[in-house]
């Protein structure tokens, strides 16, 4: 991340300022560069090997997501091959570019360079932006559109050239083709027009119609996979938004996530400024553009979490707004805050910081044998690579044509983690596949094994079609001594009943 700073770019009396920017600076630089070693040092999360898999079939789109992730890690290991850095080479980049958008906006929105240096810092010190920025997931993409899209709004206000609106059609095609809650973002730059006076006055010129064509025509790739497929990403995403009765316990897990992944004081912060710019809707503050961003998806996800549970990534693409917001908050001088706000700068990065500490630790050594209850090591294939060779040496003793799998966890990280040349067949979950080629008749009458880490559920799937399934070994993965969880490996024997499976990594002869 370039250095936008000089002595001479500041009038003397803003001199007094440039150590604690400069300070700021070589903050988000160093946590930066320890994401980026830790995603080279990482194995891969059950999430991301699955989107690895989908950028070896790539298509206008995919069940779970729209096409960009694939884009962006099929892009990457063509530059770095099918290495943990990189499938991640791409979501690193982003998160030096959504760094660097989110400082400028916070600086035009917030009014100063401090603040924009502020809100840049605040954002890489919480935890959301440190796992999902590390990640090559949609999360690292549509965080850092929305990023692009703050900028964007920033200087359409304050150069008031309507050409800005292509720019925020940019990111918010992005934005689109990276996940389907990045409708929220477009709900939010709708709102800032239609209720900010700033807002109102675009709306009689033809730029924000224009920027809305350009979004649609970014998204048109999944448009025109779903209708081809029967709309099957809007009815898996959007039958979520289906509620049940009212309950708190989803209501309390999502704002403990919450708490932990902004840090707590940064997100007393964060409400504070929301508080302080919804005062600035009917004068000329730019502020309300962050508060617009950030509206919609905080008031949905607040309410859904009355009724289901909504996973704590969920939100992230608010982050950089959430994170300009506490920076307006907290960017004037202590003498004139509140007391409370005045505890809450104070220990908004300590704070942070212990947090943020605590969870690198356990990334990178385990100090804390959790076994199971790891959250980390749960998610992440930590384990997994030694668990693939004892499962490749099995394939090899029962001269296995191919290795038959179920839920899609199993099937990414088989498929990353297995020595190359081993094919891997998934049997369930075939709508995440369908780009795909269905097992070939040749296969039926050769051994197989069938890799679970649930019998109990899957098991049935494999019997449909074998007549012999038979347990070889429970092959544990590990965290040094202490077991993670376990991969059962069944011989099959016996294929009767119709074609099964489809071949998500390598061939089959």
């Amino acid at each position: 991340m370039a250095s936008p700073l000089s002595d001479a770019a500041f009038p003397a009396q803003a001199r007094l300022v440039l150590p604690r920017i400069h300070a700021l600076f070589w903050l988000n630089a160093l946590l930066i560069a320890l994401r980026i070693a830790t995603a080279a040092h990482l194995p891969l999360s059950f999430d991301e090997s699955y989107f690895w898999l989908w950028s070896k079939h790539l298509a206008l789109s995919y069940y779970d997501h729209p096409p960009l992730i694939a884009l962006t890690i099929r892009a990457g290991t063509a530059l770095f091959g099918d290495s943990e850095i990189g499938v991640r080479a791409f979501s690193l980049l982003c998160s030096v570019a959504s760094s660097w958008a989110l400082w400028r906006a916070g600086a035009l929105l917030a009014g100063s360079e401090e603040a924009g240096a502020l809100a840049c810092s605040l954002f890489n010190v919480t935890l959301m932006a440190n796992s999902q920025l590390l990640a090559a997931t949609p999360d690292a993409l549509v965080i850092t559109a929305a990023a692009f899209l703050l900028f964007s709004l920033a200087k359409l206000q304050t150069t008031d050239d309507g050409r800005w609106w292509l720019a925020a059609a940019g990111a918010l095609g992005m934005a689109l083709l990276s996940k389907y809650t990045a409708f929220f973002l477009v709900a939010g730059t709708g709102l800032w027009c239609a209720v900010s006076q700033q807002g109102r006055r675009w709306l009689r010129t033809p730029w924000p119609y224009i920027a809305a064509v350009v979004a649609a025509l970014c998204f048109m790739p999944a448009l025109i996979w779903n209708a081809a497929h029967g709309w099957i990403s809007f009815k898996f995403q959007f039958g979520r938004v289906t509620a049940g009765g009212i309950g708190y316990r989803h209501a309390l897990e999502f704002a403990l996530a919450q708490i932990a992944l902004a840090s707590p004081f940064i997100l007393a912060a964060a409400v504070a400024g929301l508080y302080r710019a919804g005062k600035a809707w009917r004068d000329s503050s730019p502020m309300p553009i962050a508060a617009a961003l950030v509206l919609p998806a905080a008031v949905y996800f607040i309410v859904h979490a009355f009724h289901d549970r909504v996973q704590g990534n969920w939100p992230s693409f608010i982050y950089p707004a959430l994170c300009i917001l506490a920076a307006y908050a907290l960017s004037r001088p202590l003498e004139q805050l509140s007391s409370a706000l005045r505890i809450t700068k104070r220990l908004a990065f300590p704070v942070a910081l212990v947090i943020l500490t605590a969870a690198y630790v356990q990334t990178w050594t385990g100090a804390i044998v959790a076994g199971k209850r790891d959250p980390i090591a749960r998610m992440m294939g930590i384990g997994v690579k030694d668990a693939a060779g004892e499962i490749a040496t099995l394939a090899a003793q029962q001269h296995a044509a191919a290795i038959l799998t179920g839920k899609y966890v199993v099937t990414g990280w088989l498929s990353f983690y297995l020595p190359r040349g081993i094919a891997v067949v998934q049997i369930a979950d075939e709508q995440r596949w369908l780009e795909t080629p269905k097992a070939g008749s040749a296969l039926l009458q050769r051994p197989w094994l069938y890799v679970t880490q649930e019998p109990s559920r899957e098991l049935g799937a494999a019997r449909k079609h074998f007549f012999r399934v038979i347990l070889l070994r429970r092959v544990a993965r590990r965290r040094g001594a202490a077991p993670l969880d376990s991969f059962y490996v069944y011989s099959l024997a016996g294929f009767h009943g119709p074609g099964v499976g489809r071949v998500v990594y390598g061939k089959v002869l």
